[in-house]
């Protein structure tokens, strides 16, 4: 009776328009930072070892200890442990060696959310700069919070900082009063002001050696600045982008410096020449604008606004080595392939992604779909059905990974859909409809809210859960429906599933409890309740051999039951911290998906009863 987290198809960075993020590179070379609402995701970042391994997903981890939305994350020099700040101006420092990542300091250094961070050379001192009520940044010992300097000298936010990796020790910021700021210690004071940039300034960083420092900013422009004096070396370009620059990366010897901007263009300048190396082309979208970058040891990392995270090819701007896709928005619908070999995943934002099971090689559906929230999708045969709050059932095909062929008009928002053989029925706010070769054949008024569909072709039966603490069964005959029983429970009723062996009914509520019936007379299947979650349960999933029944739910933990054993089951706790379960199913007998509002899709490894 245990369990084990095998892969985590990990969330991609959340993004905003006209929003940097920042990307946090690990000095040791084999991992990248990003945030996702309360976690910080560290990332394997080696192709090659990664493909060749098919180990891809399981080398995500991901830490969730932060109360509010994170902001930033950044290794320390010596890669032993990472500072993480958060909107709400807090930062905490956790090492990298435990799997636990055991925290070693938390401090409060500003009144408001953290846009970056900087450590000094040697570990010992940290910057961080944002939009505190008080003051824009603070520099502080990392081992006692102690403070070795004001950040002072800016009238607005603080978008970017860095410290310079040599001796004489400086600090660099930038601010969205269009200006850079030099500080000299410790402990640090204000020196000067540097005001080329007519925009926001929203990068700066040291080159590796810190004999030069680079500067990006809404205005389109970068700048060359000496190390030293801060003196201005050059522009780079005239302007360097046609859109506002998000970020820059150096070149870990120092030669070249990679842009990004919302032009929807990164660019390799050489810096002994001023002059661009390669422009790569991300797209013609709003999605395409880049809004990060990250060069670590052979890689060119740059995050789009869509979330996903390309490998430049510097041999060949136009295609990218490969480009990283997911979700960055909550996880609502969750579907497996006929073969269980293939994970399909959708979101809030209308997306579905498409995961190998066995690998974590993913790729995103393509074509016009459902454009907001994924309320249900079920895979048969060649097709992926779905539906969406745009009150339409689509097809998707398995074999081009594209939406195809036509598409249903329900007339009001579906709640979920369930097929077999030939037969599907969804349930939507206002009727159950059944719909054949893409149309609706039929369709049967309701009076209550529904929250999910299952169906039972064995027996002609559909069950229906509904808010009004009922699960509605109804019979399916001759392509009709008529009303055939209703089971009472203490809550509304939150998911219905008929087992694989059509011999059982499941259902969950928001009373905390999950509910096993009989089929075809609906009489309770055992006496033992099974009532050990803590708030509402969300959804429920049948392992194939219908011996096992795993429960998602608000109160974070997963639950497994037995069929034969009643009285035994096994609690995952925290099994996505922070958020909720929103869907569940079984790859085979001993392997269980599960997603939820964390973005995250997680897969787990359940030993016998």
């Amino acid at each position: 009776m245990s369990y084990s987290n095998k892969y985590i198809f990990a969330t991609l960075p959340r993004t905003q328009r006209g929003q940097p993020i920042v990307l946090g590179g690990d000095p040791k070379g084999k991992n990248f930072l990003y945030t996702n609402g309360n976690s910080v995701i560290i990332r394997n970042i080696e192709v090659r070892k990664l493909l060749s391994r098919h180990r891809n997903p399981a080398i995500s981890d991901i830490y969730t200890e932060h109360s509010c939305a994170v902001n930033v994350a950044k290794y320390s020099p010596s890669g032993f442990y990472i500072a993480s700040g958060d909107i709400s101006g807090k930062v905490r420092i956790w090492d990298t060696v435990n799997k636990e990542h055991i925290l070693k300091n938390e401090f409060h250094p500003i009144g408001g959310p953290i846009k970056d961070i900087a450590w000094s050379p040697d570990n010992q001192r940290m910057v961080v700069v944002g939009e505190g009520r008080e003051r824009f940044g603070h520099v502080f010992m990392s081992e006692t919070g102690t403070s070795v300097g004001e950040i002072s000298g800016q009238s607005k936010p603080i978008n970017s900082c860095d410290f310079k990796p040599s001796r004489p020790f400086r600090i660099i910021t930038g601010s969205e009063d269009n200006t850079i700021a030099v500080f000299e210690g410790p402990p640090f004071k204000f020196k000067m002001t540097k005001q080329e940039h007519s925009r926001f300034v929203q990068a700066v960083r040291y080159s590796p050696s810190g004999s030069h420092f680079a500067s990006a900013g809404f205005d389109g422009k970068v700048f060359l600045y000496d190390g030293a004096s801060a003196d201005l070396v050059s522009e780079l370009g005239n302007p360097a982008h046609k859109g506002g620059v998000y970020a820059v990366a150096w070149k870990p010897d120092g030669t070249q410096l990679l842009t990004a901007s919302g032009d929807k263009t990164c660019k390799l300048w050489d810096i002994e020449t001023k002059s661009v190396v390669s422009e790569f082309i991300m797209g013609n979208q709003v999605e395409d604008q880049q809004v990060s970058c990250l060069w670590q040891g052979d890689y060119l990392l740059t995050v789009s606004l869509s979330g996903f995270i390309s490998y430049l090819d510097v041999n060949n701007p136009s295609t990218p080595i490969r480009v990283i896709k997911g979700h960055n928005k909550p996880i609502t619908a969750l579907a497996l392939s006929p073969d269980r070999g293939t994970v399909f995943t959708g979101s809030h934002d209308g997306f579905i992604t498409r995961w190998n099971a066995k690998t974590g090689e993913n790729d995103r559906v393509q074509g016009a779909g459902h454009g907001n929230q994924i309320n249900g999708m079920k895979a048969t045969g060649e097709l992926l059905y779905t539906c969406g709050i745009d009150d339409t059932i689509k097809q998707v095909d398995l074999s081009s990974n594209a939406y195809s062929g036509p598409e249903v008009k329900l007339g009001s928002q579906p709640r979920g859909l369930d097929i077999d053989e030939n037969t599907l029925v969804t349930v939507t706010v206002k009727q159950i409809s059944i719909v054949e070769n893409g149309a609706k054949v039929s369709s049967l008024p309701i009076d209550y809210e529904p929250s999910s569909i299952s169906l039972d072709h064995e027996h002609g039966l559909v069950a229906v859960g509904g808010a009004d603490s009922k699960v509605h069964i109804y019979e399916l005959n001759n392509k009709s429906l008529s009303p055939k029983a209703e089971l009472d429970h203490l809550g509304p009723v939150t998911d219905c599933s008929f087992s694989p062996s059509n011999e059982y009914l499941v259902a969950s509520d928001a009373h905390r409890k999950v509910v096993l019936y009989r089929v075809p007379d609906f009489e309770l299947a055992h006496n033992k309740e099974w009532g050990f979650h803590s708030a509402k349960v969300n959804c429920v999933a049948w392992s194939p051999d219908s011996a096992l029944v795993a429960s998602g739910s608000l109160d974070t933990t997963i639950i497994i039951w037995s069929l034969a054993s009643p009285a035994k089951h096994i609690i995952i706790k925290n099994a996505h911290p922070q958020s909720q379960i929103t869907r569940l199913q079984w790859l085979d007998n001993d392997l269980l998906v599960s997603v939820g509002q964390d973005c995250n899709t997680k897969i787990w490894e359940i030993a016998p009863f």
